[in-house]
């Protein structure tokens, strides 16, 4: 299998997915501040000239990285990442999808329409500034609603490591890469962060790319 990779909370949600369930892979890295991805021969594995995108050895090709994940853990069970019964993966799925939706996509969008403006309003549409500064308030509030609901656990779901941990880590992780910190009332997710940081898998983000 070809991961095809960059920087970005996405393509590290694969990479640590693949450390924590011991898969190795061939990783092919893009530049994306350069567009290394934005080039006809991508284009024609990943329409949308977005990472990650995985290559079977078949020459299938899978993109979005909880679909990436999904496909992995059925293919290598153990350790299990989502779920032993359908009731934990529902919840796993579930928890992962409040997550993506409610915290990371207002979060990545103010980012492109605020900070990281000069880099993506070239490349694609983006909002206003004050959009982005609104949806990076509202980001910021359920970030604090996710700090309630794991509240002295270790884990957001199932009491154990899953995927729907591993994507709020990334984006934490993600926001510190962008000059962004966990705002205020978030101690839970402070630990949590801190537990996290000692597993292998997160060695993923001390390194350069």
């Amino acid at each position: 299998m070809k991961l095809y990779s960059s920087l970005g909370p996405n393509p590290r949600l694969v990479r640590m997915f693949l450390v924590e369930k011991n898969i190795e892979v061939e990783r092919i890295h893009f530049d994306i501040v350069a567009g290394d991805n934005r080039c006809a021969e991508y284009a024609e594995k990943n329409v949308m000239q977005t990472t990650p995108t995985l290559e079977l050895d078949d020459g299938t090709l899978l993109t979005e990285s909880t679909v990436i994940c999904e496909y992995l853990e059925e293919t290598k069970p153990d350790p299990v990442l989502i779920g032993s019964t359908a009731v934990e993966r529902a919840e796993t799925r579930r928890w992962a999808r409040r997550i993506d939706q409610e915290i990371a996509i207002p979060m990545t969008m103010g980012f492109r329409g605020g900070p990281g403006r000069p880099m993506f309003e070239p490349r694609m549409n983006v909002v206003s500034p004050e959009a982005a500064a609104e949806l990076s308030a509202i980001s910021d509030k359920h970030w604090i609603w996710l700090d309630g609901q794991l509240g002295d656990k270790d884990h957001i779901c199932n009491g154990k490591l899953t995927l729907a941990d591993l994507v709020a880590f990334c984006f934490i992780k993600f926001g510190g890469t962008v000059g962004w910190s966990l705002p205020d009332g978030t101690d839970n997710l402070a630990r949590f962060v801190a537990m996290m940081e000692t597993r292998p898998s997160a060695e993923i983000w001390r390194g350069e790319e």
